[in-house]
């Protein structure tokens, strides 16, 4: 009986999180007060987590009689849930009271609700009770005309509203139309959307700068540190170079941290609350059918997090597709309003239909292009747990070799001649995920690609991206080496997935490498032919410049970094290598292993995939960084040896180890922090580039979900029908 029970928790979909009574023949059956029992909307609301942190959940034991409650109980609990409807509204936890300025809608199923709370919710599609998920015949509109903040209605008696003109109380609702073939039935009402999507809301506000703290030296912290090592600082003077390296390295500055207490929790990790650039955000968010149940209320938490952590300049919208995409929330500030109203359009997210990933990122786009302002960052997140059903693998596409181009809307190609540049930061969820067209997203468009291996760490994995997004400390940075002797001439430049180039005659090479987050680091591997020398006792090789944008002040910057020079004795010792430049040389190595052992298993040779991890984890091992116990080499051995693991099997591959290799090339190519698997626990070794900002944020993700008991309500019927990922 244990596990109908937790099925039936399952098959509740939204509302997962709410606690289920004990049945009434259990000797030690003892009823919660009404309060206690939270809908999908108080979940998302943090201002119950640290009140549900200090509940007591009730675990549902079986009946000895079968699994039917009985009715007396099921009249209990309808008795109950209306108390508590009509002392709170479900939507947004506050009192209801007459007389307060408030209308309140009584519903059919005699659950309550604040007007403006349900109207909103109705509005973006819903057409359920939030609380008994009852199917309404009649719905709550406010008018078009007018869209009230909470309070600013004239109401009098409960659900009566004395001007007919502030707002429609009931709409009859047609029958809904029946699809046998669908298990969830499309909301019917939806809001009229907009052609152009110009109605994002105005920036309107005080410059960022005038929040910090008065710092008698800004400059300070908003600048690039440039490093350059020379593979060996001395070489015989009469001895050429065809391939001498040069590792360039940069790091952007730190945010110094404001030290305050937190909005909603002084206990949790306090995040920084200093100048810093302010994010346009749009969320595409997959919402067809395979999203049911657990996963789509694991992202509406998820969503919570991202919404209570923008601050009051950022600005978010968010896009729901399944066979068709729709804009559920428009690009608003999150003011405190901001944050109410994004959280019910979250909340009113329903599943079903197919997966129309081209429509999402349609959607997006025109977002962010229809936009009569603009905040210095932008960015979209997609996820999807999924595959297109309808440009990529839909009828008439080339299945063999699909286009994932095609998912792409031109404008947000890298490198397009619109300079209109928005990265998409991809998240594959679960293992029915494509893999390789969420990777080939974000490479076309300059984002990352996430794997989230288990649906309970959506949370933390949105909260590693956001903690980078909200750092951004230089914009539009532009690496240029510029040689600074006749004979020396540039050869290969690698920069991973960053579009490099070099002038035919060798004497300049230039590296696009766009924003950095606080504390992120960059470091390319310069190739340069080195000429003997007759006499000289020194060569002067190259020197870096760095040019950017401070996405504060908008103003350019230029650095420029000492010249890189190398002692020409006649006659050399040993030569020493750096340790810095065998690190990134063991990096680049890997990465272009893991490369090479994908295309393999892409073409079904397993063991030959396999061997090639093996082979370079051995190589890695003889080198000078890897003797000293350098911690970067070894987490590339660990996770050389987790990709070797995932290739097992077919069955293996096609299940997580694609999306493990994809997101690691992801982060390598990029040189930024993804998901992959398990890498946001702090135990893992693989934490390659992740920065203060994102840990904190991670940190801070960590805490909220380990101090609310509900996380064990949402997770547990996950890990209870066997779907925990099997020890490797």
């Amino acid at each position: 009986m244990g596990s109908k029970w937790r099925k039936a928790k399952l098959a509740l979909g939204l509302n997962l999180c709410a606690y289920l009574p004990r049945t009434l023949d259990d000797d030690d059956y003892v009823s919660l007060p009404s309060t206690e029992r939270l809908s999908d909307a108080a979940l998302l609301s943090p201002s119950n987590w640290e009140n549900m942190a200090a509940s007591r959940p009730m675990t549902p034991v079986p009946s000895s009689h079968g699994s039917r409650l009985s009715r007396s109980l099921s009249r209990s609990l309808s008795r109950s849930a209306s108390k508590s409807s009509k002392q709170t509204c479900s939507i947004c936890l506050t009192k209801m009271k007459q007389g307060d300025g408030h209308a309140i809608f009584t519903a059919e199923c005699s659950h309550s609700f604040h007007f403006h709370c349900i109207a909103s919710n109705v509005k973006h599609g819903n057409q359920i009770c939030p609380v008994c998920r009852a199917k309404w015949k009649e719905i709550p509109m406010q008018s078009p005309s007018l869209d009230l903040p909470p309070g600013r209605a004239a109401i009098g008696h409960v659900g009566l509203p004395q001007n007919d003109t502030l707002m429609t109380v009931v709409r009859r609702l047609p029958p809904p139309r029946r699809d046998l073939s669908r298990r969830h039935v499309v909301p019917l009402f939806q809001a009229p959307e907009p052609g152009v999507f110009n109605d994002d809301e105005s920036l309107d506000h005080l410059p960022v700068i005038a929040e910090s703290n008065n710092s008698s030296d800004n400059s300070s912290v908003r600048t690039i540190e440039i490093k350059t090592y020379p593979e060996v600082s001395a070489a015989p003077r009469l001895s050429s170079y065809d391939d001498f390296t040069i590792l360039v390295h940069l790091k952007a500055a730190a945010i110094v941290a404001a030290h305050n207490i937190s909005r909603n929790h002084a206990a949790l990790p306090q995040l920084s609350q200093n100048p810093r650039a302010p994010v346009d955000l749009v969320t595409v968010l997959d919402t067809s059918g395979s999203m049911a149940g657990t996963k789509l209320a694991l992202l509406k938490r998820a969503m919570g997090f991202v919404i209570q952590n923008l601050g009051s300049n950022d600005r978010l919208s968010v896009i729901a597709f399944s066979s068709t995409a729709r804009r559920l929330f428009p690009l608003r500030r999150m003011s405190d309003l901001g944050r109410q109203q994004a959280l019910q359009a979250v909340n009113s997210l329903v599943a079903h239909g197919g997966t129309n990933i081209a429509e999402g990122l349609r959607k997006g786009a025109k977002v962010m292009e229809d936009r009569t302002e603009k905040n210095p960052v932008a960015s979209i997140i997609l996820l999807s747990d999924g595959q297109d059903t309808y440009t990529v693998n839909g009828a008439g596409a080339n299945k063999s070799q699909p286009n994932y181009q095609l998912l792409v809307p031109l404008s947000m190609h890298s490198g397009n001649s619109t300079g209109f540049q928005i990265p998409v930061h991809t998240f594959g969820f679960g293992a029915d995920h494509d893999a390789s067209s969420m990777h080939s997203i974000s490479e076309i468009s300059g984002g990352t690609f996430s794997f989230i291996e288990t649906e309970a760490v959506i949370q933390d994995a949105f909260a590693q991206c956001i903690g980078g997004l909200l750092s951004v400390v230089v914009q539009e940075l532009q690496v240029g080496m510029e040689c600074m002797n006749p004979g020396v001439c540039l050869g290969l430049l690698k920069a991973g997935s960053y579009p490099s180039r070099v002038t035919a005659d060798g004497k300049t090479g230039f590296i696009e490498v766009g924003d950095l987050y606080a504390d992120e680091e960059r470091d390319f591997l310069v190739s340069v032919k080195v000429p003997a020398e007759s006499s000289e006792c020194e060569t002067s090789l190259l020197k870096v410049k760095c040019v950017y944008r401070d996405p504060l002040t908008k103003e350019m910057t230029t650095l420029e970094s000492d010249v890189v020079r190398i002692q020409r004795p006649e006659v050399s010792g040993q030569a020493v290598v750096s340790i810095e430049v065998d690190r990134q040389r063991n990096r680049f190595q890997a990465a272009e292993a893991m490369a090479a052992a994908r295309t393999m298993a892409e073409q079904g040779d397993l063991a030959g995939a396999v061997s090639i991890l093996e082979n370079c984890r051995r190589v890695l091992s003889e080198t000078v960084s890897a003797k000293s116990h350098d911690r970067l080499c070894i987490a590339l051995d660990a996770e050389l040896k987790e990709m070797q693991e995932r290739m097992a099997s077919r069955h293996v591959y096609e299940a997580s180890g694609r999306a493990y290799i994809l997101s690691g090339l992801s982060s390598h190519s990029w040189q930024r922090a993804t998901a992959r698997g398990d890498s946001t626990d702090g135990s893992s070794l693989i934490q390659a580039y992740q920065t203060p900002s994102m840990v904190e944020m991670l940190t801070r993700s960590q805490a909220m979900l380990l101090g609310s008991p509900s996380t064990q309500s949402l997770v547990q019927p996950f890990w209870s029908l066997g779907s925990q990922p099997k020890p490797r």
